[in-house]
């Protein structure tokens, strides 16, 4: 279910979502997020929130998987126009839905129809293009990225840099954060 987390008056973001047998796709499209927070845990349990917008309007999502993460082998990278999570599925199949239980949908989220492969389809985990988006650095901020990139139109060049988080302990969260001046951070709890 989605449902507010802290604010009552937060508003959920429009969020994308496609799978393969072996990850979870889930892409929140929000541009220039800041304060931004994302959470998995081991059970399926995916939170983000942020503030967007001239008037730092708050975004909250709280959305139960169907089934459990592998946290260690998750990646999230923030970007400057959207955040892409790209969940290792803790056992390998196909989610008959994004959501467990009789949990509906919400309207805000949808089908990432560019990522979408039919389970009789599915070719290999090599074969979804992320848009050369480095997930090798998760977590990190380049020293570069401080420059200004407003006016640039190459999404690639606007992509923050990501660096990879193993904690190597088993059941603990994913958690990302990326503060609007310091850029983001990664921790487990």
């Amino acid at each position: 279910m989605a449902t507010c987390l802290t604010n009552p008056c937060s508003r959920h973001p429009e969020v994308k979502w496609a799978q393969r047998e072996d990850k979870a796709y889930i892409t929140v499209l929000l541009p220039d997020s800041k304060n931004t927070k994302v959470n998995v845990d081991p059970d399926g349990v995916f939170t983000f929130s942020a503030n967007a917008g001239a008037e730092n309007i708050p975004y909250e999502l709280k959305l139960n998987l169907f089934n459990k993460i592998n946290v260690e082998e998750s990646k999230i990278n923030i970007g400057v126009r959207n955040i892409v999570c790209v969940l290792e599925k803790a056992e390998k199949g196909w989610w008959k839905k994004l959501l467990r239980g009789d949990e509906k949908v919400p309207h805000s989220v949808k089908v990432d129809w560019d990522k979408w492969v039919d389970e009789d389809d599915d070719s290999g985990p090599a074969d979804l293009d992320l848009g050369g988006m480095d997930f090798s650095k998760f977590g990190g901020m380049d020293d570069a990225m401080g420059e200004d990139l407003d006016d640039s139109d190459d999404e690639d060049q606007e992509m923050s840099k990501a660096e990879e988080h193993s904690s190597g302990k088993e059941g603990e969260k994913l958690e990302v954060e990326k503060d609007e001046g310091t850029g983001a951070k990664v921790e487990a709890a």
